[in-house]
């Protein structure tokens, strides 16, 4: 009985953790948040050689609880928006559809969500792998800027 009630619990927390996040696919910055660019990766990399900026890579699951919640709280933040913005090229890429597959091949992408810092070659600089609230974010990639 107890193996019951500690299972349907389980379910219930996940489920309604998945329903209060919002669904990753449309990420709802705010004017001041982090804008994604709706480019493709190879036009990427180039606008990112053009700027003279590393790329922010935002990979995520659709049924990421954890990716939905950054989307959500993080990518919003002004101050998020504010570094990003100016010093990276920002795209947000579906893991599962379209180029996403291939780049999550290409990249081993193993666990969501997955923040990638890029160069205007293709390599990775830097992995950050899991949640982040605003503060933790900018504390990531400040060693990073250009």
């Amino acid at each position: 009985m107890k193996k019951i009630s500690f299972f349907s619990i389980t379910v219930a927390t996940i489920f309604s953790s998945l329903l209060w996040a919002g669904k990753p696919g449309n990420i709802e910055t705010a004017d001041n948040g982090i804008h994604f660019e709706n480019i493709t990766f190879n036009h990427t990399l180039k606008e990112s050689e053009q700027q003279h900026k590393l790329i922010f890579m935002n990979v995520y699951a659709t049924w990421c609880a954890p990716c939905k919640m950054l989307m959500k709280n993080t990518f919003t933040s002004p101050k998020v928006g504010e570094v990003l913005n100016k010093k990276f090229v920002n795209i947000s890429i579906d893991a599962e559809k379209g180029e996403g597959i291939a780049l999550a091949k290409k990249y081993k992408v193993q666990a969501h969500p997955l923040m990638l810092i890029i160069d205007s070659k293709g390599k990775v600089v830097k992995r950050i792998l899991g949640y982040r609230d605003s503060n933790q974010l900018l504390a990531d990639v400040k060693t990073l800027e250009k």
